[in-house]
């Protein structure tokens, strides 16, 4: 596979590895453990981005410009880094993301089945702080460009079957769940909420 150069470092595009889960067993609540390859392309270096020493803590730069990132290569890889919750790796995986989902715009609407299996690994760990952080990525791509909302709808059924789990019973998601449904709702076309209710009875609409 061709290495891929920008600004004194070199990219090489690895192949992406599913996750394969199982079915959820009845302690549905037990935290699972992931381990995507994320970590091995921060380790290597192949990413954009790198941690740097600031006054208050750790933060991002990014070693090349937006415009010359090949987002259909390198948002899938962040979106693994979702399941980290290790320090650097989830702070890169999370800042990687938002960077990019603030640049990338409509290009999103085509990488978005790549990243559906990402998700729902992430969703899978059972892990509060993932699924706050999944929460918050999966409202910014939908506020990100136009339409990206109605792409996700015929993912919801995929996605949503994980909502259940936290919604009753986890305090520290249910403001996160509920402004996640009411975005999905209304970015997500006439048919939205139909999809939504089907999955998760109890939701109410937010367009009344």
């Amino acid at each position: 596979m061709s290495e891929r150069k920008a600004e004194g470092f070199t990219m090489k595009p690895k192949g992406i590895h599913a996750v394969v889960m199982g079915r959820p067993k009845a302690r549905a609540f037990q935290e699972k453990a992931v381990k995507p390859n994320f970590r091995e392309s921060c380790v290597s270096g192949d990413i954009p981005i790198a941690l740097t020493h600031v006054t208050k803590g750790n933060g991002v730069r990014w070693k090349v410009d937006f415009e010359r990132i090949d987002y259909h290569h390198f948002l899938p890889l962040f979106f693994q880094g979702l399941a980290e919750t290790t320090h650097p790796y989830e702070k890169l995986a999370n800042q990687g993301i938002h960077g990019m989902l603030d640049h990338c715009g409509q290009e999103i609407i085509n990488i978005v089945p790549q990243l559906i299996p990402h998700i729902k690994n992430a969703l899978n760990t059972r892990n509060d702080r993932v699924m706050c952080n999944t929460l918050q990525v999966l409202q910014h791509m939908v506020m990100s460009a136009h339409r990206v909302g109605e792409a996700l709808v015929p993912y919801f059924r995929q996605i949503l079957r994980w909502f259940n789990l936290f919604g009753p019973k986890k305090d520290n998601v249910a403001d996160l769940l509920k402004r996640t449904l009411e975005i999905f709702e209304r970015y997500g076309g006439k048919d939205a909420f139909h999809h939504i209710k089907s999955v998760i009875p109890t939701y109410e609409s937010c367009m009344k």
